[in-house]
């Protein structure tokens, strides 16, 4: 067999990340930078923060074997039953070519779900393989799970690599909640998202942040901060079930937000996205908490609808007030545009493929979501219409 040339992990070779990380092993790849990572003291938020959803290698090589070595550090949840291992999708010019997985790697198991206490236990680092591939020149691109924190430590091919050429495709910039992170979808490059960004030809740097869509400064400042040709916000699933604030602070945060977005982007092409239906939250408060009744793990909304009128949130207050925040923004800026969520994923949706856990779609409904995003985004007359 052939000897694997081994080529050091550099920043160069990864898309979608905002910082790269030093470490002992390798890079650590984050979605947010140090300034903003220094700004929150929230565990939660700097887990999900460095899962890699949307981050890839990329390279061109004409290699037929390609190996990783990456250590993972994985997430359990006391008394639930252990999750798989994370997913490493394969493109191979575009196409899917494989899937794989990295054994063994960190285990940070949660003891609490609501203080996110957790305890940690090393593990070894693994390796990722494909083999069988063409001996032509192609592009190679390796999507990082997105449910598991990941060091990469050094890739190994029987080939050279070079990095890949800039395809000139415009850079759309994301954020949302847990659902646009990837929740329940079957493998990173099958996140609505990503699979948004193929079928608009677009590349995708996804802030999809679990539970931590809070129209938080810091996330503004970031993505002011970060060069991109299309920008998408999506905005009230996590302000519902953390019942962070009350009618009276969100309509100033959205602005807030929006501002801050426009210092660094004033005529980028900007598409707020309200919640795709979620029937717990639609009219009830929260806050959110887990439930196990049904011998699964589903969610309960604990809020009471009596108090809306107070101020109190929910999915269909934020709605109404996205319509009207963006409609009046729109009058002085004429690249700011609104999509009601359900247009994504409405009642008919939730009757053919309910959510199972009551908040998160199923890897079939990431890809109705995903297809129904690119019509009407990136389709003619959408905001992302070339």
């Amino acid at each position: 067999m052939t000897d694997l040339i081994t080529t050091p992990v550099e920043p160069g070779l990864l898309r979608g990340a905002l910082d790269v990380e030093r470490t002992a092993h390798g890079v650590l790849p984050h979605r947010l930078p140090a300034r903003a990572r220094a700004q929150f003291p929230d565990p939660y938020l700097a887990m999900v923060e460095a899962q890699p959803s949307g981050v890839r290698l990329v390279f061109r090589t004409r290699a037929t074997v390609v190996e990783l070595d990456a250590l993972p550090t994985k997430t359990a949840y006391a008394g639930a039953p252990a999750r798989p291992d994370g997913v490493y999708d394969l493109l191979v010019d575009g196409r899917p070519a494989g899937r794989g997985s990295v054994p063994g790697g960190n285990l940070r198991t949660v003891v609490d779900m609501v203080t996110q206490a957790s305890e940690f236990r090393p593990g070894p680092p693994g390796t990722l393989r494909f083999d069988g591939l063409s001996d032509e020149m192609k592009d190679v691109e390796i999507w990082l799970p997105h449910t598991e924190v990941t060091e990469l430590i050094a890739l190994r091919t029987d080939a050279p690599v070079e990095p890949a050429a800039d395809r000139g495709r415009r850079v759309w910039l994301h954020h949302g909640s847990s659902i646009s992170h990837g929740s329940n979808a079957a493998s990173p490059a099958t996140t609505w998202p990503a699979l948004a960004a193929a079928l608009g030809g677009v590349e995708l740097v996804n802030l999809g942040l679990g539970g931590n869509a809070l129209l938080d400064p810091f996330t503004a400042r970031a993505m002011r901060d970060t060069p991109a040709d299309l920008i998408s916000v999506k905005i009230g699933i996590n302000l519902v079930n953390t019942d962070l604030m009350r009618l009276r602070a969100f309509g100033p945060a959205v602005h807030g937000f929006l501002d801050t977005l426009r210092e660094g982007h004033p005529t980028t092409p900007l598409l707020v996205v309200s919640s795709v239906l979620c029937p717990i939250q639609e009219d009830t408060p929260g806050p959110l908490a887990p439930d196990f009744s049904g011998g699964r793990l589903g969610f309960r909304a604990l809020g009471d609808p009596a108090e809306v009128p107070a101020g109190r949130l929910t999915l269909s207050v934020i709605r109404a007030e996205l319509s009207r925040i963006t409609a009046q923004r729109a009058a002085e800026d004429p690249n700011l545009y609104y999509l009601d969520g359900r247009s994504l994923y409405g009642e008919a949706d939730f009757a053919e493929l309910p959510l199972p856990d009551d908040v998160h779609p199923d890897p079939a409904a990431h890809r109705r979501i995903g297809e129904r995003f690119a019509e009407l985004a990136f389709g003619e007359g959408g905001a992302f219409a070339v």
